[in-house]
């Protein structure tokens, strides 16, 4: 298969290294001192006892790249717009492109089972619908990814759990497509898990519990996933996550969670630090919209009361926004 990782950072360079080892034709869309690496010494994953050299095209620029059988899109919600002005060349009429982020994404409201309740506003999520527009919504496949990773230097990235790597495709619809089955086979070619799902909303809002009740506890405090072992701390997350649930809920997404099951005493903490606090600590544009506030938003329109939650929203967005990393 012919595929574009579009903004091979660290889950990106995870998945195209893994992909084009397997033997597809992999571009990446990457700049700056990540570029030049990648052009001069390949792209390099480290993961267990492995180190995968991969052969890949990379450019800073998607016209150099041509049209592609399928486009995973890496990049953090928070500069998704930029795609827009870029995206066009790699795109046939039926290529699909396939969103991996984190949080909300902004097709949710596309497809949504008329059983649901309708989304919010998230026009914040893709401003003056530019990605509708050129992506189109026939295009844009939902994707929810698991697997820890980070950059460790330009051209080399480390894939922290090895057996930990899983991304959860399906259409918008959730109705079973080619498109789709086609790109899980790939996938699963090259040792990425991509279970199959009946409901692509059910996986982003599972992946969302851990974002918005965990990873923005570490962000206000500062500290790594460890701190959620504190009584203190796991108290808040705990209290968080039951709203987060209940907001799920009203939306027509029941979650087999619980807040014993994701903060319980048989959880092991890692060190790891969650990619809004990297992002925080190294000064990067944050995806405050689509794991903070969109969230809210749906609890808003369903007028679920959820106290915690906003007050991590306003700490959240006031760490963001003091230093120039999100516009309120």
């Amino acid at each position: 298969m012919r595929i574009c990782v579009f903004g091979a950072g660290a889950i990106g360079g995870n998945f195209a290294a893994r992909l084009a080892a397997a033997g597809n034709e992999v571009s990446i869309v990457v700049r700056g001192a990540h570029l030049e690496a990648i052009r001069a010494k390949g792209l390099t994953l480290l993961a267990g006892d492995k180190k995968i050299v991969a052969p890949v095209h990379a450019s800073d620029r998607p016209a150099d790249l041509g049209p592609q059988d399928a486009v995973l899109v890496t990049m953090k919600a928070s500069g998704q717009h930029a795609l827009a002005d870029s995206i066009g060349p790699l795109l046939r009429p039926d290529t699909p492109v396939a969103f991996v982020q984190n949080g909300i994404p902004w097709w949710y409201g596309h497809g949504l089972s008329a059983s649901r309740p309708p989304a919010p506003d998230l026009s914040r999520l893709d401003p003056g619908g530019a990605l509708a527009k050129v992506v189109g919504l026939d295009r844009a496949v939902g994707a929810v990814v698991s697997s820890p990773n980070h950059v460790v230097e330009p051209g080399v990235v480390h894939n922290e759990a090895p057996d930990r790597n899983i991304l959860w495709v399906g259409e918008p619809d959730d109705r079973p497509s080619p498109r789709i089955a086609a790109l899980r086979a790939t996938l699963k070619a090259a040792g990425i898990d991509s279970p199959a799902t009946t409901d692509i909303r059910y996986e982003i809002w599972h992946k969302l519990m851990a974002n918005l009740t965990g990873s923005t506890v570490c962000l206000v405090t500062g500290q790594s996933v460890k701190v959620q072992a504190t009584p203190i701390v796991n108290r808040l997350s705990r209290r968080a996550h039951a709203e987060a649930l209940a907001v799920a809920a009203a939306h027509g997404v029941m979650l087999d969670d619980h807040p014993d099951k994701r903060y319980g005493p048989a959880r092991v903490y890692s060190s790891h630090r969650p990619s809004i606090l990297q992002d925080y600590d190294l000064g990067r544009p944050m995806e405050i919209e689509s794991i903070v506030r969109a969230p809210l938003a749906f609890a808003r329109s369903a007028g679920v009361e959820t106290p915690t939650l906003d007050a991590i929203e306003s700490i959240c967005v006031s760490l963001a926004a003091a230093k120039g990393l999100y516009s309120p």
